[in-house]
This record gives structure tokens, C-alpha cells and sequence, in this order.
């Protein structure tokens, strides 16, 4: 086992400051496979540096016969179909221990229907996956809409390059819609033509890409969420956050982290150069008003939001967070673990819904243990700003964040406190 890499976080109680997001993961992947399927004959600007992303451009750049994505799990989606979809040759795609603990079966069978040449090296039904890339027919399938949206998109954005295009049906009720949203507007950037012909199927015409597409990535909009707990949780009432490039009319489904936010305290101003600022709304939450949402569209934010709530003694019951148990870590176990270390009990409910049972008298007050991270970025980018409310916060294996924020610690320091992680 890795000696953990600790971060001790202890944020200053005066918060103005100007932070330049990293690129979003989820545009810059898409963007990427996208220009890669178009010829590569474009370019994506600002592509997000982090580990997520890397691996994609690795992959795309040099297709070697091993791709080991490690705990990239959009890569693994995307790479599962691109390299299926294409007549590139045969490839072993793989991934870390827990990667290989995700399922991807429907996925694969979804491709098997469409005439892939897939095979499992170890598990049925989970990485690693031997892959001999063609020229597939296309048609018309159908999968489970509860399953996630990087299945759905990962197929969209072969459609395109099928002999006859793809139609898609989604049975049941549809999750993560807004990064379906996501692809369907990047593929159209690309040239595709893709739309809903109703309410739960899809259609992308054959045809191709074209070729010689330049896409802009956008800051962050996942990234930004950390900056609106520090907001939220700050002392400081002139609290200030400036976040360059991001955009009202985004993309992005996390965007909804400004409404989102604005029970917590948090006042979103959109700038007309582009970009927002975020102050202390003009009058305080209410601490004793439950906040109550349905996080499918944006399970991302569930972390962040649990632990605003948690250190603002507010209480809460978050629902639509099934997808949550099968991320880089069983993120409601964790955050049930973590959080009774500030006196908090979480009670969960099934794979659907997390809620506070209760707050301890004197919560929420770090009992000094190291948070663990469970490999999981999310979950000390979330917990980080805990110190702006119970002091010192040490975070273990603060490494994690490479995968989608590298410079978060970087700009945390910027502030005036956090040691080395």
C-alpha cells in the first residue's frame, strides 16, 4: 500500500480571490474522441489538464496494443466504443483493481448487437476488454436508461460513423439527462446530425464527421462547485470568488450548482465578458428549512452538497443518487464514514437517497482523523473546505485530485493555507 500523501487544509477566514478552473473533463473527453472521429483534422483548445484527460489523449495519440486507462472511467466508456467502432486493430483495454470492479457489460452487449468483436480477458462483464476494431453496420438498439449516461454517450458518438447511423432507445426513466444534452450538442459542433425523435429515443444519421473542427473547452463547471462551498462556508461576509469562463447557456449539466447553491447562501453574477462571481447572498440561509433535491442530473454534486449542508448543521435529504455506490468508490459509504468524524450520522437509503439523522450537540467538530479519500477526487475536493468552519482538516492521499483539478492544492495554498500535500 502507498504511504498517503496528506494535505493539511487550514483556510484563512478573509476569502477574495480570482481562480482559473482547470477545462471540464467531461467537454474535453468528448471533444477529443469527437476530433479523433472526425480525422483529427481540428484541435481542442484549453483540453483539461488532468489524469482523466491525459489518458484520452495518450490513448488517441499513439493506440498502443495495451491501453491502461487506470481509474479513468469516461475513458474506459468511450475507448470501449471508439476503438470497437473503428478499424484501428486489436487492443487490450484495461484499467486499475477498481476499475476492473465496474461493470460495463451493457455496454459491451449493446456493441455486440451492433456487430463488435469484443471479449473479456478476466470477468464476464467487466474490464479488461479485448477489442478488434471495424467498420460496424449500425441500427437500431436498445438499453436500460438507468444506466450510465457514458454507456448512452459513448454510443451517440459512434452513431455517426456506422453505415446507417444508429438509433437509440432508453427503457425507463432516463438519468444524468443533462450529459446526454452534453454529447448531443458536441457531436452537432462536429457536423453530426443527432436529435430526440421522442422522449426516450435518439437518432444520429450515418455520414460522418467534419473534418478540420476547432472546439473551445469551457472552464469547469464540477471544479466550480468547491469554490461555492468555500462561499458558502466562509466567515467572511465580503467573501468573493471570481471563476473565469464559464457560461449561463453551458453545456455542462453541473452548472446547475448555481441554483443550486442559492439555498445555501450563495449569490451567482454572471459577467458579460464571460465568467461569474460569487458572493454571500444577500440574506443568510436558513439553517432550519430542509433542503431537499433530486440530484440525477448532476450526481457529481452530491458530495459537495452533503458536506456544505453538514458543516452549515443544516438538514437535508438528497435523492436520485443510484449511480453514487458504483463511482471511483462507494461514494455514500464514504461519505457516511467521513462525516461521522465531524459528528454527523447519515442515514442512507437503499442506492436512492442520503439524508442527516443527526447532528451531535457540539457538531460539526473534526475529531482530528485523517479524511479518507478511497481514491476518490471528489471526496477531498468536498471535504477541504470543512476548515473554513472546524479549523485544521487533514486529508489523506491528497494526490486524488490529479484526476480532475491538479491544481487544486496549488490554489487552495494561494489563499494563504494549506501545507503540502
Amino acid at each position: 500500500m502507498s504511504t498517503p500523501h496528506l494535505a493539511e487544509v487550514t483556510l484563512p477566514p478573509r476569502l477574495r480571490t480570482t481562480v482559473c478552473l482547470p477545462g471540464s473533463k467531461s467537454l474535453s473527453n468528448r471533444a477529443l474522441l469527437l476530433d479523433a472521429l472526425a480525422g483529427r483534422g481540428g484541435g481542442v483548445r484549453h483540453v483539461s489538464q488532468c489524469d482523466d484527460t491525459d489518458v484520452m489523449l495518450a490513448a488517441l495519440d499513439s493506440l498502443p496494443e495495451v491501453i491502461d486507462i487506470g481509474a479513468a472511467g469516461t475513458a474506459m466508456r468511450f475507448l470501449t466504443a471508439f476503438l470497437a467502432a473503428t478499424p484501428c486493430g486489436t487492443h487490450l483495454l484495461t484499467g486499475t483493481q477498481r476499475m476492473q470492479e465496474r461493470p460495463i457489460g451493457v455496454l459491451v452487449e449493446a456493441l455486440r448487437t451492433l456487430g463488435a468483436e469484443i471479449d473479456y480477458a478476466g470477468r464476464e462483464g467487466f474490464p479488461p476488454l479485448r477489442i478488434t476494431g471495424r467498420t460496424l453496420a449500425g441500427g437500431h438498439i436498445s438499453i436500460p436508461a438507468s444506466v450510465s449516461s457514458q454507456y448512452i454517450s459513448a454510443l451517440l458518438m459512434t452513431g455517426p460513423v456506422l453505415r446507417h447511423g444508429l438509433t437509440l432507445t432508453l427503457t425507463g426513466s432516463i438519468i444524468s439527462r443533462p450529459y446526454i444534452d452534453m454529447t448531443l450538442t458536441l457531436m452537432r459542433h462536429y457536423g453530426a446530425s443527432v436529435q430526440w425523435t421522442d422522449a426516450h429515443t435518439l437518432h444520429a444519421e450515418g455520414g460522418g464527421y467534419r473534418s478540420g473542427t476547432v472546439y473551445d473547452v469551457e472552464a469547469d463547471w464540477s471544479a466550480a462547485s468547491y469554490w461555492y462551498e468555500m462561499v458558502a462556508l466562509s466567515p467572511d461576509a465580503d467573501a468573493m470568488v471570481h471563476l473565469p469562463r464559464l457560461y449561463a447557456d453551458s453545456a455542462q449539466g453541473d452548472a446547475a450548482v448555481a441554483r443550486l447553491f442559492e439555498p445555501l447562501g450563495v449569490a451567482t453574477r454572471f459577467e458579460p465578458e464571460g465568467g461569474v462571481t460569487l458572493t454571500k447572498a444577500c440574506s443568510a440561509p436558513c439553517v432550519d428549512v430542509p433542503y431537499v433535491h433530486d440530484l440525477t442530473s448532476q450526481p457529481d454534486l452530491a458530495q459537495t452538497l452533503v458536506v456544505t449542508c453538514a458543516m452549515l448543521r443544516k438538514p437535508f435529504r438528497l435523492t436520485g443518487l443510484r449511480t453514487l455506490r458504483i463511482k471511483e468508490t462507494d461514494r455514500m459509504a464514504a461519505l457516511q464514514a467521513e462525516l461521522a468524524k465531524f459528528g454527523v450520522a447519515l442515514q442512507a437509503e437503499g442506492d436512492e437517497a442520503l439524508y442527516v439523522e443527526h447532528y451531535a450537540p457540539d457538531a460539526p467538530r473534526y475529531d482530528g482523523r485523517p479524511i479518507a479519500t478511497y481514491h476518490d477526487h471528489r471526496m477531498a475536493m468536498a471535504f477541504a473546505p470543512a476548515a473554513l468552519v472546524c479549523g485544521p482538516v487533514t486529508i489523506s492521499h491528497a494526490e486524488v485530485v490529479s484526476k480532475s483539478y491538479p491544481t487544486y492544492w496549488q490554489h487552495l495554498r494561494a489563499l494563504g493555507g494549506v501545507g503540502e500535500p
